[in-house]
């Protein structure tokens, strides 16, 4: 798919970026568990924050294609870091998107600076591909409501500054559940009974916190309500079909820097008195993984332009990216990690920690045995 000038241009700033400004300290991250929130409000300086949201607040009023393009990039800095900050971005996208024009003038222009950090609190600790089947309930009270229940695996937890919940407020069915904007504090003060657990002790994303979220009795505004009762879950999965597009793109662009250090350690490290590129071998590993990265990069492509024209199968083709491309993602990095050796193993080389890193992107935005369940619902439908 050929890029436009500016698409181009878009592609070279994040890759300047993450060359510059991630790559380097990706490794020191990782192994000390750092939250690079700086460099991730440098990254919202160049307008990666609130990547499609509207211009009036700040936003960059780009597409999902120019997403992937930007995430890929990135994350061939630190994947865990461009990780998140696409978490951040779909939480902003919501608020735009589904927001009142109050709720996007009041949370919109500081989360594209992201003076305000944002997490998406979905999962719980008993409802991971069953979304539907959350517990967590919000009961109105008058002007507000009364929030209480968990959720489980939420990146940025405990330094975010805003949280966008959806609780049940119905029935136990999807058509129950609403989305509030929750903040961490007001007017200088903790929301109260709002609660952190300890960051989890993860494989990979290390340099992002992960932590359960608890609701105690958290009064909410009836204004900090996105939509109407009910709509919640809808505007979810509208978020997660982006969603899963950046993270399949953060799965493309650390399979690009796995294959970009097995592709020179292989012309460095001799075997038998050759170096190992020279072994058909090694050629032949190479070679798949440079035509499934591109096979990759192609339908993740194709993805997005669907969901940029809003193509009524536009979600099939979202679920079909992120299984692929995911699947991929980690197929490339291990095979980068055989290519290197006992070398790949050590922490020094950086490719074990792509490999731990991209592992868990066949796991969430919905699994890739979901995004099958959704491709299949699809194609059967019609049959």
């Amino acid at each position: 798919m050929a890029l436009t000038d500016e698409q181009l241009m878009i592609q070279e700033a994040a890759h300047r970026f993450a060359s510059e400004q991630m790559r380097p300290f990706a490794g020191e991250w990782d192994e000390t568990k750092h939250f690079p929130v700086e460099v991730l409000r440098e990254a919202a300086g160049l307008g990666f924050a609130a990547i499609y949201c509207g211009e009036e607040h700040g936003g960059s009023g780009l597409g999902r294609l120019d997403g992937v393009l930007i995430f890929e990039q990135l994350s061939r800095g630190c994947i865990a870091t461009a990780a998140f900050l696409s978490i951040h971005n779909m939480c902003t996208w919501m608020i735009d998107r589904f927001g009142s024009a109050d709720q996007r003038g009041q949370w919109v222009p500081r989360l594209a600076t992201m003076e305000l950090i944002a997490s998406y609190c979905l999962t719980e600790p008993g409802s991971g591909s069953d979304a539907a089947a959350m517990k967590t309930r919000a009961v109105r009270n008058g002007d507000h409501y009364v929030l209480n229940g968990s959720k489980a695996f939420i990146s940025g937890a405990g330094t975010s500054d805003v949280y966008v919940v959806m609780a049940r407020t119905g029935d136990e069915t999807a058509r129950g559940i609403s989305a509030f904007i929750v903040p961490k504090s007001s007017e200088g003060h903790a929301t109260e009974g709002l609660a952190f657990g300890a960051n989890e002790k993860k494989m990979g994303w290390n340099a992002q916190p992960t932590r359960t979220v608890s609701f105690d009795n958290v009064i909410v505004p009836v204004e900090n309500r996105l939509g109407a009762e009910g709509e919640g879950f809808r505007f979810a999965m509208k978020g997660l079909d982006g969603g899963r597009l950046n993270i399949a793109a953060c799965s493309l662009g650390g399979a690009q820097d796995a294959l970009d250090r097995a592709v020179q350690y292989a012309g460095e490290r001799s075997q038998f008195g050759r170096k190992i590129n020279d072994f058909q071998a090694t050629q032949f590993k190479l070679a798949d993984m440079e035509t499934e990265l591109c096979a990759a990069r192609s339908l993740l492509h194709e993805a997005a332009s669907a969901l940029d024209v809003q193509a009524p199968d536009a979600t099939k083709w979202c679920a079909m990216a992120k299984r692929f491309v995911t699947d991929a993602g980690s197929k490339i990095a291990n095979d980068a990690l055989q290519i290197h050796g006992g070398y790949g193993y050590l922490h020094d080389y950086g490719v074990e920690r792509i490999v731990r890193d991209l592992r868990v992107h066949q796991i969430l935005e919905g699994t890739n045995e979901i995004m099958r369940v959704i491709v299949a619902r699809s194609m059967t439908a019609t049959a």
